[in-house]
């Protein structure tokens, strides 16, 4: 995902990137908050189709819901932390309303879930986990901006966690008995995630004055 890494390099390629973190983390923890929400939902519907016809995609599906519900709690809670390092006032990540490109990102999961399959769900899961941070993010990020190595344990977790959480999420998408249609749906799930992030974050970065191209 070359495109999405662009973006992303460009956050801290700004002037000041010391400023536009805590930005970064309030925007971060808008999506991080809806992954439980969405699973909840996606497992919910999987539960539907079994019982409706026995479905056996959504059959397969409901456990490991239920364990990565369980593993992906909390996660919230990390990025208030990480404001709270910077000396910010942790409720500030709940005060104020999400950009529509956040809306738009997760929102449109709560149609591939219930217009086509849950299943589709797992596009957007692989590319939030599909790409970790390098496991050095935390000691760069300190470097680039001044702040302590306290204040990125959001993204150092997650960089430890998510090689983990990729490689049974890539196992699963291979074990699942998937048609071509919803092989499709996957696909396209995870292509719209894709751009729907590029376009959160580059409406952070242009908010600080920087133009798609420059950088």
């Amino acid at each position: 995902m070359p495109g999405l890494r662009a973006t992303l390099e460009r956050i801290w390629a700004v002037p000041e990137p010391a400023r536009i973190y805590p930005e970064f983390l309030v925007l971060t923890h808008q999506i991080i908050r809806a992954s439980v929400p969405l699973m909840e939902t996606a497992r919910s519907r999987c539960g539907e189709l079994v019982r409706e016809d026995g479905d056996p995609v959504a059959a397969a599906l409901i456990p490991y819901w239920e364990r990565h519900i369980e593993e992906e709690t909390g996660h919230d809670t990390w990025v208030c932390e990480d404001l709270a390092a910077l000396g910010h006032d942790p409720a500030r990540a709940w005060r104020g309303v999400p950009p529509a490109a956040v809306a738009g990102l997760c929102g449109e999961q709560y149609f591939w879930i219930h217009r086509l399959h849950p299943v589709c769900l797992l596009g957007y899961q692989a590319v939030l986990e599909g790409s970790p941070p390098r496991p050095d993010v935390a000691a760069v990020l300190s470097a680039r901006t001044g702040h302590p190595r306290g204040a990125f344990r959001t993204l150092a977790r997650h960089a430890a966690a998510d090689v983990g959480h990729g490689a049974e999420l890539r196992a699963l998408l291979d074990a699942l008995p998937l048609g071509e249609r919803l092989v499709t749906a996957v696909s396209s799930s995870a292509l719209h995630t894709v751009r729907s992030v590029m376009r959160v974050f580059e409406g952070l970065v242009d908010a600080y004055g920087l133009r798609k191209g420059v950088l």
